[in-house]
């Protein structure tokens, strides 16, 4: 059996226009000189985002549901993530600030005038009837939506590697400080280190479903809805914390070549033996943390999963303690697997849409919180904090799933499958609740460190 779907309705206006105002919130706080700059050959130039945001809402608002013409050829070329590696963009002839600005607000007119006219209820004809398909239930919507949140997140994580230079994002509260309040969307639900901090939970072995079946909202690489089998596994309660990656670096984990497979050797020996913007200072501890241009010891945090680590450090952590990164099939069994009712949840605490109470998410804090700060977010199994503060990068491979259907295009997944990419799980603290899920799947070069990643470990019974 399966859980109901994660969303019944879109409230589509609403959707949009809360992705938009993050979208211009995050580009709104930087000078046009900070718009336009490129911060790292591996990120994209904040103002190429916006354009590209409004040229991919024109292309399935406008043009695959209503057949209208390209509003400019040039800017088809322009804002073509595959026709334009991210080095290569800061070159291109882009739009100004208020000119991209001024694209997103026509595309986004049209596309409101546009809804009034169609039927989201619409049952697709056929499997070939692509329009019906597209806007039944607001699949095509849902997607937009998510697309424009999910920059919003590489806009975040461009505004980090600004190092020094960075401030802290609009609408986010401080973390790793006494000062965050003990109320409201930032609150740290249960006194740090009261729970999860350590332990595992058994997951037994048997078949569960993995994968989306009828949710409007998920991507084509979450489909189909199968059938696997698992063996059982010990999981970690929780992302593994500042504090116990400490350990490894002390230990000199890094400096260990047992601890490294030969690729991940290789990345060693051009990277510092740390995780990513972690410096060491004279404090007790020995290291501060940069996070949006704030230096916060390292002491101040320790509860809190480690983030900015790339696979092969999550690896060689694994490996030290004696464990392994779980796989992905593991990673949403335990995640979302009700063994008793014999159900596949939407969300690890059940089909409750997130809130506050049960992840962090969206950007409400600057970074993590600490482990075991939402206990309301349990997984059946017992795990903490599966949905938000890191991403959790996973063993496998990015591979397609039986019956995969590349839909409405093939460029969003297909074109990444195979061993390049490793697969990450639940989201992060910079993540909307709208775009993340049991079910949703991420996935990067395992030398990533940008963005909002951490990991938890597993072991064999």
């Amino acid at each position: 059996m399966t859980a109901p779907v994660t969303q019944n309705a879109i409230d589509v206006v609403g959707e949009l226009t809360r992705a938009r105002a993050r979208t211009l919130d995050l580009c709104d706080y930087l000078t046009e000189d900070q718009q336009r700059e490129q911060v790292s050959p591996i990120m994209s130039p904040a103002v190429w985002d916006l354009a590209h945001v409004g040229n991919f809402e024109e292309l399935w608002l406008l043009r695959a549901i209503d057949g209208r013409p390209a509003i400019s050829d040039e800017l088809d070329d322009l804002y073509n993530a595959f026709e334009h590696p991210r080095w290569e963009r800061p070159s291109l002839p882009l739009l100004s600030p208020v000119d991209s600005r001024s694209y997103m607000a026509d595309v986004r007119a049209q596309a409101l005038d546009l809804l009034g006219r169609v039927d989201l209820e619409m049952v697709p004809a056929d499997p070939e009837d692509r329009v019906r398909r597209l806007l039944h239930r607001g699949a095509v919507y849902a997607m937009v939506i998510q697309h424009e949140h999910q920059h919003a997140e590489t806009l975040l994580g461009t505004h980090q590697l600004r190092g020094e230079a960075a401030i802290t994002p609009p609408g986010a509260r401080l973390s790793g400080i006494a000062e965050v309040p003990a109320e409201g969307p930032a609150a740290r639900l249960a006194p740090a280190g009261s729970t999860g901090l350590s332990g595992e939970v058994h997951v037994a072995g048997g078949s569960f479903t993995m994968g989306a079946s009828d949710d409007p909202w998920a991507y084509d690489n979450e489909r189909a809805a199968h059938t696997v089998d698992v063996e059982p596994f010990y999981m970690d309660r929780s992302p593994v914390t500042n504090r116990r990656f400490l350990e490894f670096v002390q230990d000199g984990g890094y400096g260990s070549p047992l601890l490294w497979a030969q690729e991940g050797r290789d990345w060693r020996a051009g990277n510092e033996p740390h995780p990513a913007f972690w410096a060491p200072a004279d404090t007790e501890i020995g290291f501060t943390v940069l996070r949006f241009g704030r230096h916060i010891d390292l002491d101040d945090i320790l509860d809190d999963p480690v983030q900015h680590v790339c696979w092969y450090e999550a690896d060689a952590f694994a490996r030290w303690c004696g464990r392994r990164l779980p796989t992905e099939a593991e990673w949403e069994k335990a995640a979302t697997w009700d063994p008793v009712a014999g159900i596949k949840r939407s969300y690890p605490w059940g089909n409750e849409p997130p809130t506050d109470r049960h992840a962090n998410l969206g950007q409400a804090l600057d970074g993590p919180c600490a482990a075991g700060s939402r206990p309301l977010g349990a997984s059946p199994h017992g795990c903490l904090a599966m949905i938000g503060d890191v991403w959790e990068w996973t063993s496998s491979d990015f591979r397609p799933y039986p019956d995969f259907e590349p839909f409405p295009y093939k460029g969003y997944s297909q074109v990444f499958w195979g061993a390049d990419f490793k697969v990450l799980r639940g989201g992060s603290w910079a993540t909307d609740p709208v775009a993340v899920r049991g079910t949703f799947r991420n996935w990067d070069f395992p030398i990533r460190r940008q963005i909002f990643a951490g990991f938890r470990c597993a072991r064999d019974t």
